[in-house]
């Protein structure tokens, strides 16, 4: 069931968040894009964007920003979204993803916070998506702060 996000207040000043964000079905990851700008410009985050052309491609992207000495981030927002379909490359897509995203914020002690959605309906995509009260974005925005200032206070923000 869609829970309505009720995101933490947790202030942003200090903290540097990237977003990775797909253009593919760009309606959608738009919606959350502008969810968790607003979020993050709230809580005061300097905020970078880097946009790619679809899912699969987010981890190298996030790859990069974690070798970036100076300028690295705090956290990276990871937003895409990916369609079922009648084969099983939607489940190829979405598990290489996942497991890249992983390895990455393991090994740089760097939260990757995982709002690569895979969806089976155009209804789905809406609520997760657009929809205010159930916007993913909004609550990926929420968990990058709380995450990014949770390494920083465990001593290994900006390492």
């Amino acid at each position: 069931m869609l829970k309505i996000q009720k995101p933490r207040k947790k202030s942003g000043a200090g903290l540097r968040i990237a977003i990775v964000a797909s253009r593919y079905n760009e309606l959608y990851v738009d919606g959350m894009l502008d969810a968790a700008r607003g979020h993050l410009a709230k809580a005061g985050a300097t905020v970078e964007e880097v946009r790619v052309p679809g899912a699969f491609e987010i981890p190298v992207a996030v790859s990069c920003l974690l070798k970036r000495g100076e300028g690295r981030p705090d956290a990276v927002l990871c937003l895409g979204l990916i369609w079922v379909g009648e084969t099983f490359h939607a489940q190829h897509i979405g598990e290489a993803v996942t497991s890249a995203l992983m390895a990455l914020q393991v090994e740089a002690a760097v939260p990757c916070i995982h709002e690569v959605l895979t969806v089976r309906s155009e209804e789905q995509a809406r609520a997760r998506c657009l929809d205010p009260k159930t916007n993913r974005g909004l609550e990926a925005a929420a968990t990058a702060l709380e995450m990014g200032r949770l390494v920083k206070d465990l001593g290994m923000g900006g390492k």
